[in-house]
């Protein structure tokens, strides 16, 4: 099982994935939301408790999270780097390595354009998994775990044919 990571300060998207790149099963998915009224630590760790549950959960063996990219705004730039580690601390500490994907490279995978919108990834998610998300955080989750079962499968692939 791979778990797919959108995170976030406010709402950091998850996703539990297994089968193969052809026909992915999502197990779980959802939205760890926390409040802006809540001490910063206090978000983090809910974060970090939260990924670590739904990991320990569903018998995860791998995970994947959104690579660090320019954000517009400073302040979200921030909290999304506090999410990525408190997630990657969670991950590491249940001993399940962590790969990351940039957006396109995700877009990529999953729409065949990396400069694909929201709702075109949403859409795919969907046809893909037959999950309607509703959550742009949970489609873009279950994208990045997806993306990285296609890029597992591909690697075993090019192991295989040496």
């Amino acid at each position: 099982m791979i778990l797919g990571v959108d995170p976030g300060l406010a709402s950091t998207g998850y996703a539990v994935v297994g089968g193969s790149p052809g026909r992915p099963r999502v197990e779980a998915w959802g939205v760890i939301t926390t409040a802006p009224a809540t001490p910063h630590a206090r978000r983090l760790r809910e974060i970090h408790d939260r990924l670590t549950e739904v990991a320990l959960g569903h018998g995860v063996t791998g995970a994947a999270i959104e690579s660090w990219y320019i954000h517009k705004h400073s302040t979200s730039a921030m909290g999304m780097a506090e999410a990525r580690g408190a997630a990657q601390v969670a991950l590491a500490l249940a001993d399940i390595d962590v790969t990351e994907y940039s957006p396109n490279t995700v877009k990529q995978a999953v729409t065949g354009s990396g400069r694909a919108d929201k709702q075109q990834v949403r859409v795919m998610v969907h046809r893909l998994t037959g999950v309607d998300a509703r959550s742009d955080h949970a489609a873009d989750a279950i994208a990045i775990a997806v993306c990285h079962l296609s890029t597992q499968a591909f690697a075993g692939a090019v192991r295989r044919a040496r």
